[in-house]
């Protein structure tokens, strides 16, 4: 393996900036959920939080499912703001 097909294949496995972008967002909202979850008793305001802080680790590195999720539990986040 010549140096070339190394660096390839090294760069080829780096998150896009979008995608470290949309971690550290999603990553923000969740400690924030999380936080106000345990301080108003809102349990299921708090396990959404710990679930937005930690999914960016199961989604590999593909940017589409990232935000995907993200937004499909920050919508799950609104809707149970009231409970």
């Amino acid at each position: 393996m010549d140096e070339q097909e190394l660096q390839g294949m090294l760069i080829s496995m780096l998150p896009t900036p979008a995608y470290i972008f949309g971690a550290i967002l999603f990553g923000i909202i969740g400690f924030v959920a999380f936080r106000f979850g345990k301080k108003a008793e809102r349990t299921k305001t708090k396990w959404l939080g710990v679930i937005l802080m930690l999914y960016p680790y199961a989604t590999g590195s593909d940017t589409r499912l990232l935000y995907g999720i993200g937004l499909a539990l920050c919508v799950a986040l609104y809707y149970y703001r009231k409970e």
